[in-house]
């Protein structure tokens, strides 16, 4: 909390909307100038601004995985490199070091006034469709982190405004597509340009000293915010358990379990009798379950309290977190954690959100998909004779709530991404979308239905190495207050017209014309499906009769 007198509420309100057209605005840039099609036309980065402590301000409306796990690429920089002098830009996506898995890398530049005043800090995160690794797209099915791509501790890309020419070459040597990487990291920097400029202006509009006080100020009114949702929930304790299919090396089942205890305004998340870290890749570093506890509790809170947290979500200091060391969601060196980011973070997502499901049952929906269908393709173009690398996740079954029905192929609480238009991938790849459409009745049952999968069928134009990281294939996601569950999803390889049905998570190798069936699971049914009317019959004398 500030030590100066109750902020202006007006005043607040017009900062808070200035620092989120910020981000927002970083966002555009960052896609604008993109070259990949899974950033300029998925979507898969996000923005942010941060105070000169270190404290999230405002996150765009990106990515939940991202933005959660952010505020620790930004303090593992200052702990790391002491301090970020003006031109510099800080490069790193090291899971153990601030970042999430290795394609996602982070970009962090601080801000100075002309006076040399710390201003802030603004940061660009995107998922790079390769940064080298055992598989093309750099999602492979790994036993340790050194097979998942290059890894960068938080280092110097820019000192002082000339860029660091070694490290520079040093990445793009270690890549598939070094041009496209070149170019994403490019649109990174644009990005941190625009937040540094628009950042700039608010403060010499509204001056230093009220800037850096409406940070603060953002930060205390958000933690205020959760400490009211917080007290909105029934005291007491809550538990949940659910788990993942496999690990991609025969792991079998591997459980994911979270006790909820709730004190008035204070929230406690448990995480003992989670699985221990495993052989495959679905372990997610501490930066991965911090951002997926930090997206349900915001979305509990904001439901509760019916009005929106600040873009930045405040400090969560009312949230306690117990994640044992050495467990799945809380991996050590050396362990694999590629699917963590994007598959363990769901389901995590899953388990708080029955936990919260069993203090408020009328409030929180039935699942979802629980799965970001990963899906990566490399080989060589024919079209150019250069190397390609594909990555996307794609949409399914958001589950139903009390308000509403599921909506059908979308994506979903981690995922905040879109599905790739079919031009899009037929430019950019050697690729031909066979079939592309809604997985009808997919949806689970109830009062109000779940939404349904997608299938996108992708015929591959020339030989490649296929990698594919999937979950929700044998179970599919549970319904709520009686609704039913969403079928489970399924991965299939069509050679010559047949069919071959592929685990959840899978590498391979294809030739020119196979092709790869995604079938997304669908979203859960919320409440007992209501019985059908009957049908009137027709009456003798051609009237209708039935139930009135």
């Amino acid at each position: 909390m500030s030590d100066h007198c109750a902020p202006d509420a007006v005043e607040l309100e017009v900062f808070r909307h200035l620092f989120t057209a910020l981000a927002e605005e970083m966002g555009a840039a960052l896609r604008r100038a993109s070259f990949s099609p899974n950033i300029k036309e998925r979507r898969d980065y996000s923005c942010a601004l941060f105070s000169p402590r270190g404290a999230a301000v405002s996150l765009g409306d990106h990515m939940p995985v991202h933005l959660g796990a952010m505020p620790m690429s930004v303090q593992a920089a200052l702990e790391e490199l002491g301090t970020v002098a003006a031109g510099d830009v800080v490069c790193l996506n090291d899971p153990f070091r601030g970042g999430t898995h290795l394609p996602d890398i982070t970009l962090l530049s601080a801000v100075h006034s002309e006076d040399g005043e710390l201003l802030g800090f603004v940061a660009s995160r995107a998922h790079h469709s390769d940064v080298g690794g055992s598989t093309p797209g750099s999602m492979p099915l790994a036993r340790e982190i050194f097979e998942e791509g290059v890894r960068i501790p938080p280092v110097r890309l820019y000192v002082r405004g000339a860029r660091n020419e070694d490290l520079w070459r040093t990445i793009l040597a270690n890549v598939r597509t070094p041009v496209e990487r070149a170019g994403d990291l490019d649109a990174q920097l644009a990005a941190l340009h625009t937040g540094r400029t628009r950042l700039l202006e608010i403060a010499e509009r509204r001056g230093v000293d009220a800037t850096l006080r409406a940070m603060d100020d953002l930060v205390a009114y958000a933690d205020r915010l959760v400490e009211a949702g917080l007290e909105r929930i029934p005291d007491g304790t809550y538990e949940a358990e659910d788990a993942l299919e496999d690990d991609g090396f025969g792991s079998g089942r591997v459980p994911i379990r979270a006790t909820l205890t709730v004190a008035g305004r204070r929230l406690r998340i448990d995480f003992s009798g989670t699985s221990p870290q495993v052989e495959g890749g679905v372990n997610a570093v501490s930066a991965i379950t911090a951002s997926a506890c930090r997206y349900v509790v915001r979305c509990v809170v904001e439901a509760l309290l019916g009005e929106p947290l600040p873009a930045g979500g405040g400090s969560m200091s009312a949230v306690e977190l117990e994640l044992p060391e050495g467990s799945l969601v809380n991996a050590r060196l050396p362990a694999s954690v590629a699917a963590g980011n994007v598959e363990t973070s769901q389901r995590i997502t899953d388990v708080l959100l029955e936990a919260f499901g069993a203090a408020l049952p009328d409030l929180v929906p039935a699942l979802s998909q629980g799965t970001m269908n990963n899906t990566t393709v490399g080989g060589v173009d024919p079209r150019t004779g250069q190397s390609f690398a594909y990555y996307e996740t794609v949409g399914g079954g958001m589950g139903a709530g009390p308000t509403g029905p599921g909506l059908s192929g979308v994506h979903v609480h981690m995922s905040n991404s879109l599905n790739t238009p079919v031009e899009a991938l037929e430019h950019a790849y050697p690729f031909r979308i066979t079939r592309y459409g809604i997985r009808r009745g997919s949806g689970g049952a109830g009062a109000n239905r779940g939404g349904d999968g997608l299938r996108r069928d992708l015929m591959i134009l020339t030989p490649a190495r296929v990698a594919l990281l999937c979950e929700r294939r044998a179970v599919g996601p549970a319904g709520a207050r009686g609704g039913g569950a969403g079928a489970p999803g399924e991965n299939v390889l069509i050679h010559d017209g047949a069919e071959t049905h592929l685990p959840s998570k899978a590498t391979f190798t294809v030739q020119a014309g196979d092709i790869v069936s995604i079938r997304s699971p669908g979203g859960g049914g919320w409440g007992p499906p209501v019985p059908a009317r009957p049908r009137a019959q027709a009456s003798p004398s051609g009237g209708a009769t039935g139930a009135r």
